[in-house]
């Protein structure tokens, strides 16, 4: 069953699934996965934790313990969400340990209510690096304007770092130009650089969702042949970016000291669209040191039936650079695109954290003792 995620691991993908809950953990299941699939990671987001922690399903002793404390509900779900990932980040120690801190790792996202707030972001990303207390944890910060220097001082304290929420290829640049910043705040510092991660999480199924409705939209036959093909172009695209960044003199000075590269992680991986393959971003995003964090779904479809046929990124840049171009002339603009996915993006993520609010400040009123 596993064959497809192996070959995938051995062309430098590492496997990160998309999820975590305490069930997950508690069942002996995220174990399981990193001992049979290949995986080597866990990433979160305020809609994985609002959909874990509403479910209710291991959550009620803390839930009535935090309810008699009297804590608030910011507390109590930050309490909730640091212990899963505290207790994921142990879990997953060993493969932290085989992998030199490159993997086995787990990440845990700011209040996505700060994401347009440069200082409140930084203060929140060192709170949670401190509350969580483990190596082998990552940061979340998303790659809005706000969030570039604050990505940098995160970085620049020696706090890893995933960046999340990247869907231009501008805007990745500029996320890679906030690491190398930070990293040369901390070598400064006399920071040991080497002990400092960060991977760029760059978003894949929702620019396909996105650009073929607004194909749809035109319905032209020249329109219809350019259905799902941009997503996989822009994420190329991004690669060569990664490519000429982790290439540059910048960046051989700071490797001399020790510096790691961040890598490339494509995330919304699972496929919207019913009528593509739903492995298409895992088959066609292969190339190396790269990271694809998959909802256990698409996990389990490329485990099952993944074509993996080595690199299918490398040699494709050109031919991604001509159907963003393709989709220019029918009058799509990019700029827009990527804008709206960040701008709604955001939105999303603050709407669930705003239901965890809501569905956990229910929960502790059920649970808190009469007075």
């Amino acid at each position: 069953m596993t064959d497809a995620l192996k070959r995938l691991s051995d062309e430098g993908v590492a496997i990160w699934l998309d999820d975590l809950s305490r069930k997950r953990i508690t069942s002996g299941n995220l174990a399981e996965l990193i001992d049979q699939s290949h995986v080597v990671g866990v990433t979160t987001n305020p809609s994985i934790f609002q959909k874990a922690i509403s479910s209710g399903d291991g959550y009620e002793q803390q839930l009535a313990d935090l309810a008699v404390r009297g804590v608030t509900v910011e507390e109590a779900i930050r309490m909730i969400t640091t212990a899963d990932v505290r207790d994921a980040a142990d879990i997953l120690r060993p493969v932290f340990d085989a992998t030199d801190g490159q993997d086995g790792r787990v990440s845990i996202e700011v209040d996505p209510r700060l994401a347009h707030n440069t200082h409140a972001t930084v203060a929140e990303a060192k709170q949670l690096a401190w509350l969580v207390d483990r190596p082998n944890t990552l940061i979340k910060i998303p790659a809005t304007k706000a969030g570039l220097p604050a990505i940098a001082e995160v970085i620049g304290k020696g706090i890893s770092v995933n960046v999340t929420l990247i869907f231009s290829l501008e805007r990745y640049r500029a996320v890679m130009d906030a690491y190398l910043t930070g990293l040369e705040k901390a070598k400064a510092a006399g920071l040991d650089l080497s002990l400092i991660h960060s991977v760029a999480s760059f978003f894949v199924s929702r620019v396909d969702t996105e650009i073929d409705k607004r194909l749809d939209a035109l319905g032209t036959a020249e329109a219809k042949e350019l259905r799902g093909k941009a997503a996989l172009a822009n994420a190329r695209l991004a690669y060569q970016a990664y490519e000429e960044v982790f290439s540059s003199d910048r960046w051989a000075a700071l490797e001399k000291s020790g510096a790691n590269k961040q890598r490339a992680l494509w995330a919304s991986t699972g496929v919207k669209d019913p009528a593509y393959k739903d492995t298409l971003y895992v088959d066609d995003l292969v190339a190396p040191n790269t990271v694809n964090t998959m909802p256990e779904a698409t996990l389990e479809a490329t485990a099952d039936h993944g074509q993996i046929t080595g690199d299918t990124v490398r040699g494709t840049y050109e031919q991604a650079k001509a159907e963003l171009d393709a989709l220019a002339k029918v009058g799509i603009s990019y700029d827009d695109v990527v804008q709206v996915l960040e701008d709604e993006g955001v939105e999303k993520f603050e709407a669930s954290w705003n239901d965890l609010l809501k569905s956990t400040e229910a929960e502790l009123k059920r649970l808190a003792p009469e007075a």
